[in-house]
């Protein structure tokens, strides 16, 4: 019995350390092929292919406010970040970064987009719309904006730009909405202080400047 069970054990012995190293012996192999993919991709970023493409795809050139603007832009970067940090456009708020809150609305093309959620290489060929951009040429204060100032509606003021991009936006298709469309057609957009009702007033005064400034 006991030479029966040695030998089991001398027989299984063997079959459990080749499989041990065999095991250790893919593992090897595979980190071995693994690191070697990695300094091939390595080399061929450094050497031509990767920085010739970041020269001539990554310089691209957009439309925003009604001007033509170069800017160095990475495959994965959102247009709420190219707008605040390559072009300086402030306005455009980061709150949740995860297009949720709406403080970063922009328009394209006259429509309100969560730019934190738009990739910049998507909005080659089209036109962009900051908050910077709703004045007018001499100052003057888009309707909506002197909605805002009429009705002091704001508290922080930090959702703001938002709101009032994301009210011009739903204007263009009802330029006259009663309350309760108008507060169904910005519910996109979020207030830390939620003082909603001030900011639905404010909203409301803007639609209504805009309507008397097409009369006048």
């Amino acid at each position: 019995m006991a030479e029966q069970a040695g030998s089991k054990i001398g027989d299984d012995a063997p079959k459990a350390v080749s499989r041990r190293n065999f095991i250790k012996g893919v593992i090897t192999s595979g980190v071995a092929v693994s690191s070697a993919s990695y300094l091939f991709r390595a080399s061929t970023v450094l050497h031509g292919q990767q920085s010739t493409a970041g020269l001539g795809e990554r310089l691209i050139t957009l439309n925003v406010n009604g001007q033509q603007r170069r800017v160095d832009v990475m495959k994965q970067e959102t247009l709420a970040s190219t707008l605040r940090y390559k072009l300086g456009l402030t306005g455009t708020k980061l709150g949740c970064d995860r297009a949720e809150c709406g403080s970063c609305t922009v328009l394209i093309d006259d429509i309100p987009y969560y730019s934190c959620s738009v990739l910049t290489h998507n909005v080659r060929g089209r036109k962009v719309l900051t908050i910077e951009g709703l004045a007018s040429a001499d100052g003057t204060l888009h309707p909506v904006q002197q909605g805002v100032i009429d009705e002091q509606g704001f508290q922080c003021a930090f959702c703001m730009s938002g709101f009032i991009m994301t009210t011009v936006g739903y204007l263009k298709t009802n330029p006259n909405p009663t309350r309760q469309e108008l507060a169904n057609g910005i519910s996109g957009c979020l207030c830390r202080c939620q003082d909603y009702d001030k900011i639905l007033t404010a909203m409301m005064r803007g639609a209504e400047n805009m309507r008397r400034s097409k009369l006048g």
